[in-house]
């Protein structure tokens, strides 16, 4: 939808691409790819394992931008950071926690560059035209006792564009397949789409979240009613810490398997491409 309206699409990442096939994925979906191997030695001040630091490829996201804006296009660019992950190094003297200390000083680090790459955007001739999304992709871990421990998919999301969008706070129960449907919405523009997401500011919003690890598949209502398949074709009900069978003939059951298998239906037939 952005290249029909113009935009350059691309997706920054510090490390190497091909981990997790996510050049591939991203370049399959219409985006240019930037990983590691399009840095220069001078844009690096510092890299691990993961790749550079976060300032660094802040850095490098905001010369792309310039570069797209001089050839008067808009962007849309999808910039993924990787300081947040063992062994939670980044560069010397930046915040007060030594790097490799743990998670406090990798998510302090995080911020500390979040914050620089805000304040150099701010003085760019994009930056009043430009809506920034922060969102996470996980937290720290998914494991649970029981069932799925909804407390650790709950992650940040924020929409931030001065004098566009009036402050507030969303208090509804949404998932990250929300977020391109809203963010369109909030640009005005139109499109024909297979999302199963819809726009979380739109009146008839109806709360709830799809929330999975690698054998079970949640869906998350506003009652903190959690339903979930999981291998062997079994249904359970979990509400807090206790799981209960669920029929496969409840309402809830039924809309559970309704949102997976209709996605894997849709995909393995490939009804969502054009």
């Amino acid at each position: 939808m952005f290249q029909d309206k113009g935009y350059d699409t691309a997706f920054i990442y510090g490390g190497r691409g091909y981990f997790d096939n996510m050049n591939g994925f991203f370049s399959g979906n219409g985006y240019r790819t930037v990983d590691r191997n399009d840095f220069e030695a001078g844009e690096i001040s510092f890299e691990n394992a993961w790749g550079v630091a976060d300032e660094d490829l802040y850095r490098k996201a905001l010369k792309e931008a310039d570069r797209t804006h001089r050839s008067g296009r808009p962007f849309f660019f999808h910039i993924m950071t990787t300081s947040n992950h063992r062994p939670y190094t980044y560069p010397e003297g930046k915040i007060d926690i030594p790097p490799g200390s743990g998670r406090e000083g990798a998510v302090k680090y995080t911020d500390y560059a979040l914050r620089v790459f805000m304040g150099l955007a701010q003085a760019k001739p994009w930056y009043s035209n430009t809506l920034f999304v922060l969102v996470a992709d996980h937290c720290a871990g998914s494991a649970g006792k029981v069932g799925l421990d909804q407390t650790q998919y709950h992650i940040p999301l924020f929409l931030f564009s001065p004098g566009r969008i009036v402050p507030g706070e969303i208090d509804k129960r949404c998932s990250q397949i929300d977020i391109a449907p809203t963010l369109l919405a909030l640009l005005n523009i139109g499109y024909e789409s297979h999302f199963f997401g819809m726009n979380m500011r739109a009146p008839d919003f109806q709360p709830r979240a799809l929330i999975a690890n690698y054998q079970k598949l949640g869906l998350l209502e506003e009652d903190n009613h959690l339903a979930i398949l999981s291998p062997g074709k079994k249904i359970d009900l979990q509400v807090e810490d206790r799981l209960t069978p669920l029929v496969s003939d409840s309402l809830m059951a039924q809309e559970l398997m309704a949102y997976y298998q209709g996605a894997d239906y849709i995909l393995n037939h490939r009804l969502n491409r054009w």
